[in-house]
């Protein structure tokens, strides 16, 4: 990395990411420090946990590969097939195809959050002979995340009886705690891309993306940019994020506030969450998962619940209150079922989606929370702890193949309906 500084606010960069200015002469630097997230890379458990996997290999060969381009065109066709390749790379690890590269467990969703930061890393500092625009560094950065993310790979088969689902997960958050963390939801979304599930009404096709911790994309509309194509054609969707401990939750009710709790760059917003057309906003969404059918079918050996717990400020009202049975008429949203942090909003995003798209009766979609994934008894110190364990690894796996078991009862009986 060279010796870099901040030449643009990140809002500066995300207004600036549709325009690509021509270079002309000695080029201006633009290039940026690490993010909050990216720093953490060089700690001694990310190091490890690439090294088990194998993907320890990633970064330095974008880095090789990168240093070859010898314009702004090619550095774009470089980002966007070194970004698919490691969302292949990790989906493929995830569901027991090729070399698991080491010997960390192959349902561990972390490689891939940890090698694509040293990818992000690399493209922020890269200093290349011909120059490029802070708009055109913002725009392989979001080329980047999008490709690696899955969120760019999404196809469904075009055979008539192939039903269609879509599931999203979430990197690993709270990091400064435990850098060890995995998230069940991530490791969720690597093991079904691309799986078909057979139901009592045949196959269906799952596919998946993944979104980060941070609430700067979540207000540039990266989930409505994802989502959008996909709503209208499938059959079912779920936003998946890691929730409470021991249990499963299917949230009822999603609402419009952001709590403030900091997200992986350590930015905190406490705001209505921002999107278009804020005047017909409103602040409810609900599930239209089938969750009665969900709660009662036996999936797996976690228990799952019917959330329908939220705060609000009632109508005419001051103060927050916690109402056990959703909202009341009126009352702004301080917390929906999911809460108030990026989960709840994932959430409520993709269900505003689903009514301003005029889907709200005919697609079933919603918000699952899985349990928190924890290591074994042994291994609960962060500062002494194992990167992993195989009470570790049973829970990841257990909590994979129940959400597995409740998307397959939530589209069997949307169809039923």
């Amino acid at each position: 990395m060279n010796a870099i500084r901040v030449r643009t606010s990140i809002l500066g960069l995300a207004l600036l990411a549709g325009f690509s200015a021509p270079s002309t002469g000695a080029a201006a630097d633009t290039t940026l420090s690490p993010t909050v997230e990216e720093q953490r890379l060089d700690k001694a458990v990310p190091q490890e946990i690439l090294e088990h996997s194998g993907f320890d290999t990633v970064a330095p060969e974008f880095t090789h590969a990168l240093e070859g381009a010898r314009s702004y065109a090619q550095a774009r066709r470089i980002v966007v097939d070194e970004g698919t390749a490691l969302w292949r790379r990790a989906v493929a690890r995830a569901q027991g195809r090729g070399d698991a590269g080491g010997d960390l467990s192959r349902d561990d969703d972390r490689p891939l959050y940890w090698a694509r930061l040293g990818m992000t890393r690399e493209v922020r500092g890269w200093e290349p002979g011909f120059g490029i625009s802070e708009g055109q560094r913002a725009s392989l950065l979001s080329e980047l995340e999008m490709s690696s993310r899955g969120q760019s790979s999404i196809r469904y088969p075009h055979e008539k009886g192939v039903k269609r689902i879509l599931v999203t997960g979430f990197d690993p958050f709270t990091l400064d705690a435990d850098i060890r963390i995995s998230n069940p939801s991530g490791a969720t979304a690597l093991a079904l891309d691309g799986t078909v599930i057979r139901t009592a009404d045949g196959p269906a096709r799952i596919e998946t993306a993944m979104f980060p911790v941070r609430w700067a994309d979540f207000a540039e509309g990266s989930v409505e940019r994802a989502l959008r194509p996909y709503l209208p054609k499938v059959d079912l969707f779920t936003t998946v994020s890691q929730g409470r401990v021991g249990r499963f939750d299917v949230e009822r009710t999603n609402g419009a506030w952001r709590g403030g709790y900091p997200d992986n760059d350590n930015v905190s917003k406490t705001e209505t969450v921002p999107v278009t057309d804020p005047a017909s906003q409103p602040q409810w969404t609900s599930t239209t998962l089938p969750y009665k059918a969900i709660v009662a079918a036996d999936t797996g050996r976690f228990p799952v619940y019917d959330h329908t717990e939220v705060t609000e400020i009632p109508a005419g009202a001051t103060a927050p209150v916690v109402r056990p049975d959703g909202p009341t008429a009126g009352s702004t949203a301080r917390a929906g079922g999911g809460g108030n942090y990026l989960s709840n909003e994932i959430a409520y995003r993709a269900t505003l989606l689903r009514d301003r798209l005029g889907l709200h009766d005919a697609l079933p979609g919603g918000h699952i929370h899985t349990p928190v994934l924890q290591f074994g008894a042994g291994n609960t110190d962060p500062a002494t702890g194992t990167i992993t364990d195989p009470d570790f690894v049973r829970n990841r796996v257990d909590i994979i193949a129940q959400v597995k078991a409740m998307v397959t009862v939530a589209l069997e009986a949307s169809l039923a309906d």
